[in-house]
């Protein structure tokens, strides 16, 4: 069966690495292509598998960009995939693929939505409504977040099916040590307004007695470091960075946090519940999937840095319940959320779409 990976993101970020582990774990008997419009996230993907091939095509340049429609239908016409596999890091994606997906009628076509946002004007929810009639089935990485884009597209209640994201889990929890006399509280993320960062700083305010590691980059980083002047707390922030090996960073975390405003499925929380540490995360997008508040973690309100600091607080003040909470979440992602439970469950859409 050949199956094409299909991504037009130009940075990495979740959904890209998301795409990677399921490069990698998928059944060796499937024929795998990598394409995509950024040469650097193209190998990034196909770097976890040894036997997938490459191909580039032109991103858009405007609008309606036919010469960039045109290339895509050649190079899908000419692998004449059996699944063309598009991963959505906006709703509003990959809509040259699947429209030049009409060049191989044969193809079945699954788009699989990692974030919503809403369309950034008319003609990308128009264009999507027609793209969408070439779709064999839409999936969803959370519960709430296929039913979220039920409506945001629309499509039929009921129509999106959820496969969540998955990661390798091939590591053992992680082994902490204590920088200093602190608690640590740890956030890891691009650093940009989806992601809440300055709703923790404000948290932070509240928990004089707490460190904070902020792993990670992006074009808010200044404007962050000034507010941590401005509310006292920048003596207690360490700002890391990007990180190859983010899960080395949480050796020195005793709680990880994800203030996110938005979300769907995201892998950071995944990542911190396999090292065995307690997740205090807002309750968006699919968020509620991973975590069961109370038991694998504690889900608040998003925008709401009292409510964030209370959870907090509460897990730092309880080493036991911080021990018994992390072993949960490490045990509910062994079960739930492995990247080879992913793969199989795309392989069996995958062999149901070819019947």
């Amino acid at each position: 069966m050949r199956i094409v990976l299909y991504t037009d993101a130009v940075e990495i970020g979740g959904a890209e690495i998301s795409l990677r582990h399921l490069a990698a774990h998928l059944s060796p008997e499937l024929d795998v292509t990598v394409v995509g419009i950024e040469a650097a996230i193209v190998e990034l993907v196909a770097a976890g598998r040894s036997s997938a091939r490459t191909q580039l095509v032109p991103g858009r340049s405007r609008s309606l960009d036919l010469r960039t429609l045109a290339a895509h239908a050649r190079a899908l016409g000419a692998l004449r995939p059996d699944v063309l596999h598009c991963n959505l890091w906006s709703p509003w994606s990959c809509q040259y693929a699947v429209a030049g997906a009409l060049a191989t009628p044969s193809a079945q076509v699954v788009c699989v939505y990692q974030l919503l946002v809403p369309a950034a004007n008319r003609q990308q929810h128009v264009l999507k409504r027609i793209t969408s009639r070439r779709v064999a089935v839409h999936v969803g990485v959370g519960d709430r977040t296929a039913a979220e884009l039920e409506a945001l597209i629309p499509l039929r209640a009921g129509s999106v099916r959820t496969i969540h994201n998955g990661i390798p889990v091939d590591l053992p929890a992680i082994n902490r040590t204590r920088i200093g006399e602190m608690s640590t509280v740890g956030v890891s993320g691009r650093l940009e307004p989806q992601k809440g960062i300055d709703v923790l700083l404000h948290a932070l305010v509240r928990l004089p007695q707490t460190a904070l590691r902020v792993v990670g980059e992006g074009s808010c980083r200044s404007e962050l470091e000034e507010l941590a002047s401005r509310l006292g707390v920048a003596d207690r922030v360490t700002w890391v960075g990007w990180s190859s090996d983010p899960r080395r960073e949480l050796e020195s975390v005793d709680v990880f946090v994800q203030p996110s405003r938005f979300e769907a499925f995201p892998l950071a929380i995944l990542e911190a519940m396999l090292a065995g540490l307690p997740v205090v995360a807002t309750d968006v997008g699919s968020v509620a999937d991973a975590i069961v508040s109370g038991q694998t973690g504690t889900l608040v309100r998003p925008e709401d840095p009292v409510a964030l600091a209370e959870a907090v607080a509460r897990l730092l003040e309880d080493p036991h319940a911080r021990a018994a909470m992390g072993n949960r979440a490490r045990a509910r992602v062994l079960e739930h959320f492995s990247a080879e439970r992913m793969a199989s469950e795309f392989e069996s859409l995958y062999r149901e779409l070819a019947r």
